[in-house]
Order: structure tokens, then sequence, then C-alpha cells
């Protein structure tokens, strides 16, 4: 069985978790770590939008910097995310290219990767499968969202699982005209994304979540998770490209 490194769940910044994400590719380039999976919460609150977008077409950032929440552009693909501090768990995996996870078609590798949500879902009772391109769905309703990126010789993929869904709050996030927001697009939204608690009708614990998603990865993918934590390389780097560059106008507005 193979070994990772598991650094369980722990809460930082938006600039901080991408700094994170990525000064783990850049040490693993380097061959001083190996695959890791990390789990991590978002404090405060934040909206990520892919590498592609722009900020201020994706984006109320008035209404973001009013309500204290983290706005940040990801090195990864998709669309604008609103991550709930109370209501989603993250969770990134880092592989060497070439890896068995990582197959040249990135579309079998979000498939395999994401059996890791699937059977996190299962543990907690919920029947799921994954949707191409990168999502996970139940009942035909999204429930995970994820991104993938390949540089540094390495492959990143990270997703949401979630917990709690405020759609009013993620319309007031996303740059949607507060006089635009009705009744029937709410309805909409909740016919096209759900949560574990919704699907559940009870209370899910952050731990609870946190458990099924290290037991679901580690059962699915047939990975030994070994606890272990950021080297001294990666905290340097990570605190270097938080200050660099993620928390930086000129990256997150450069689009």
């Amino acid at each position: 069985m193979e070994e990772f490194r598991f650094i369980d769940l722990e809460v930082h910044t938006a600039f901080e978790n991408m700094a994170i994400d990525e000064a783990i590719m850049l040490t693993m380039k380097d061959g001083k770590v190996g695959p890791t999976l990390r789990l991590y919460r978002w404090s405060p609150s934040a909206v990520s939008i892919g590498t592609f977008q722009g900020m201020m077409d994706e984006v109320d950032t008035d209404f973001c910097k009013a309500q204290n929440i983290d706005i940040i552009r990801r090195i990864t693909g998709g669309g604008a995310v609103y991550h709930d501090y109370d209501g989603e768990i993250t969770y990134s995996i880092i592989i060497p290219k070439g890896h068995q996870f990582a197959p040249d078609d990135i579309i079998e590798s979000y498939k395999i990767i994401c059996k890791g949500l699937v059977t996190t879902l299962d543990h907690l009772g919920i029947d799921s499968e994954f949707k191409p391109i990168n999502d996970v769905v139940t009942r035909g309703v999204k429930i995970s969202g994820n991104a993938q990126t390949r540089r540094n010789s390495c492959i990143l993929q990270h997703g949401t699982i979630l917990l709690d869904l405020d759609v009013n709050l993620m319309f007031q996030v996303l740059k949607v005209p507060i006089e635009k927001i009705s009744d029937k697009m709410i309805a909409d939204v909740k016919q096209r994304v759900t949560s574990i608690r919704e699907v559940l009708g009870r209370e899910v614990s952050i731990e609870e979540l946190r458990q099924a998603l290290q037991e679901g990865f580690s059962e699915a993918l047939g990975i030994n998770l070994i606890p272990g934590h950021l080297i001294e390389e990666e905290q340097a780097l990570a605190k270097q490209l938080a200050k660099e560059r993620y928390s930086t106008h000129e990256w997150n507005f450069k689009r």
C-alpha cells in the first residue's frame, strides 16, 4: 500500500491556503517530499476564482470587503467558488507527474481521485458518482466541485465538499445584482447544487466530515495516510508566496 503524507485539517487564510498548495508542488518537484493529501478550511470565509477568470467580472468585491470575505485567484482553472468557513472542507492532493493517479487523460485522473470523495460520501450514507468533467453528484445534483493543474512536474487537484450551502450569501458574494435574485433563481440553484446536511437532513459536524474524508481517500485510492506536516522549506516557500503573490492586487486582479 502506497504511503501518502497526510496533513490533517488546518485553518488558514485564502492566501496561505493557495500558497501552501503551490509550495508543496515546488518542493515535490525537487524530490524533497512525497505524494501529499491535505485537508483545510478558510478563515475568514473566501471566494476564489479560476486562474483564467477576471475578479471584477465574477465577484462583488465591495460586498466581500464589507463582510470580511477574502478574495483570491487560484492557479487552477474552473469557476468562482465561495468557501464558507462553516460550510465546507477543501482537500488538495499533490502527486508527481507520471503517478498512477494522474494518467495523461485528464478526465480519467479526475475520476480516479474523485473516487475518494464518492467513498467519503458513501461513509456518510450518501450515494454519489463522478460526473465529467470534474464534479461529484448525488441524485444528479452537484455536491463537490474540483479543479486541477499540471505544472512543476506535478499534478495538483483540489476541491470542495459541501457540508452546508447558503444560496443567498453565495449570490451576494458572486456578481449577481441583488434586484435580480428571485425565488425562482434560488430554487434553480438548489436543483443544481446541494450539501451533505441537506441530503441527510441532519446536523453533520466538521469532525464527522473530516474523518469520512480521511477514511474515504485511504480506502478508495488504496493509500496509507501517514500523519505529517510541512517541512521547513515548504513553510518558507508558502510564506513567501502568500506575501509576494497570493495577497497582491497584481495577482488577484490581473484579468
